[in-house]
């Protein structure tokens, strides 16, 4: 694979969540979950942290145990990075730090892939439509909370209430078998991740994006997932992260295109095949 790479904090300055490695057989990328303001986690070290060591550890077991499926890959790093927290961190708490994940590795002929949560993979074959994998854990409690945040006042008292609302709400049902799966500190959750294998000769390229490199497509609409992969192919990463840069300056108070917050660390990941 020739592998390009990108990202962006939600801020100048501040500590991107996301996290994105590769190597010529294997990629990884990761969405950290973020916590609102003063919302406790049970653990000292932080979601940032966390991403990394999970991220470093899974590429390491995407490469190094061809014999463990990719899936079981994802187990084993969550179990070896849930051992780095120490006592003085509660993983049983709900807040926990957890990370969405995308993985793909060569595997013989094949390349085996893993997308757990609402990151997107985007496979382009050599003939024939576009394929897009992730986002398909729905959580309808979830859902509605998020529209009233997204209508509700940016600034306002009312989003930051709603905003933690949401964030309790669905931290209370992930990984319990009564919401969605996430990468957190029990390895069980990878059995929920989907995987697959697509034969190499049958792939053209791929990308991986966390949610906020998503926007591109939506809700801004600047494209569908063909012309992002060809914005990918022409410029890289890079300009599909600037395009969705743009727009949101163009929309600093989510007002034309609700979302919350309204920018978010943003990594994008294009491989050929």
């Amino acid at each position: 694979m020739q592998v390009q790479l990108a990202g962006e904090p939600e801020q100048p300055g501040q500590v991107n969540e996301d996290f994105a490695a590769t190597t010529p057989e294997a990629l990884v990328l990761l969405d950290g979950s973020s916590s609102p303001a003063g919302m406790e986690s049970g653990c000292r070290h932080g979601t940032a942290w966390y991403v990394r060591r999970l991220g470093v550890h899974l590429l390491a077991r995407l490469t190094d145990r061809p014999d463990r499926s990719i899936a079981e890959c994802l187990a084993d790093a969550i179990v070896e990075t849930a051992a780095l927290h120490g006592a003085r961190c509660d993983l049983a708490h709900p807040g926990t730090p957890a990370a969405t994940v995308v993985a793909a590795r060569l595997h013989g002929a094949s390349l085996e892939y893993l997308v757990l949560g609402d990151s997107l993979l985007v496979l382009e074959p050599r003939d024939g439509p576009v394929r897009v994998i992730g986002d398909n854990q729905h959580f309808a409690t979830g859902q509605e909370l998020r529209r009233a945040l997204h209508a509700a006042e940016l600034g306002s008292a009312e989003r930051a209430a709603l905003r933690l609302r949401y964030a309790l709400a669905v931290r209370a049902v992930r990984n319990t078998g009564r919401g969605p799966w996430i990468a957190a500190a029990s390895p069980k959750a990878a059995a929920q991740a989907e995987t697959g294998f697509v034969k190499l000769d049958a792939l053209r390229a791929l990308a991986a994006v966390t949610g906020g490199a998503a926007r591109y497509a939506e809700p801004f609409a600047l494209g569908d997932w063909p012309a992002a992969l060809h914005l990918l192919a022409e410029a890289g990463p890079a300009a599909l992260i600037a395009r969705v840069r743009e727009v949101e300056a163009l929309d600093p108070r989510c007002e034309r295109w609700p979302r919350d917050p309204a920018r978010e660390d943003a990594t994008a990941l294009y491989a050929r095949i």
